[in-house]
């Protein structure tokens, strides 16, 4: 069945939602749409995305009609130095819904992949745009099967439950739920977000992993989050490295 788009905006008290059937990106769109003038807190999604965007340039497996792909347009008060925590943040918000929802054990890996075991159900972006931000999100819903290349490293809602997810109601949770968490960012700042990602991630203290840095790769045990949400790595050679950008994975 069509998204009930109806529904959902007058849910979030008449939020405009703009729900496409098909797209490149969704975070084209919004940035189209806030570069225009959008209110902050528009959303668009799509049945699919045939260029759904990841971090550092990857694709987003954006099959038709099994998953949440959206883009949410944000202007809020934000110094550059919190830009980073948003996208914990969002991690958090996505989190905290699935979890309510299903009762999956959910887990964070730094910066904005959301996972379930060892497999990543939800991943985050966020682009900033003068005073814009889009922030994008890409959830994994009703998908039986992926292609062989993500099979080893993702997962579904469906998968995970055996269960079958209306898009409707856990699209309101969800952005209720990116709401609220923005709301302890900008009211209690970053330092409450710091706190509540170090609790809900088991890759922030402790653990052991590579980080992909293009055509080098950091070894060694994560020691927390700095001030601005960056990763602290103990490395290997004793070295302490503050982690701006990379792919972690378990060592």
């Amino acid at each position: 069945m069509p998204f009930d788009v109806d529904q959902v905006s007058q849910r979030l008290g008449g939020r405009t939602v703009l729900w496409l059937t098909e797209t490149d990106s969704t975070m084209n769109d919004a940035a189209r749409l806030a570069a225009l003038g959008a209110a902050s807190g528009t959303v668009v999604g799509a049945e699919r995305q045939t260029a759904g965007q990841g971090r550092h340039g990857r694709s987003w497996y954006s099959e038709a009609g099994l998953g949440l792909y959206f883009s949410v347009i944000l202007r809020i008060a934000l110094p550059a130095d919190e830009l980073p925590v948003a996208t914990l943040a969002l991690g958090l918000a996505a989190a905290e819904c699935i979890t309510q929802l299903t009762g999956l054990a959910v887990d964070l890996r730094w910066p904005n992949d959301v996972l379930v075991g060892e497999r990543k159900v939800c991943g985050i972006l966020i682009q900033q745009q003068q005073e814009n931000l889009i922030c994008g999100l890409g959830l994994n819903v009703n998908h039986t099967a992926f292609p062989e290349e993500l099979a080893s490293i993702a997962t579904s809602l469906r998968l995970e439950t055996g269960r079958e997810f209306a898009f409707e109601p856990l699209f309101i949770d969800l952005i209720l739920s990116i709401d609220r968490h923005l709301e302890i960012l900008t009211t209690q700042g970053k330092e409450a977000i710091l706190r509540l990602f170090t609790q809900a991630s088991s890759y922030v203290v402790g653990r052991r992993v590579v980080i992909d840095q293009g055509e080098t790769a950091l070894r060694g045990t994560t020691a927390g989050l700095d001030e601005n949400g960056f990763l602290i790595l103990q490395g290997d050679d004793g070295k302490r490295t503050v982690v701006l950008a990379g792919g972690v994975r378990p060592a």
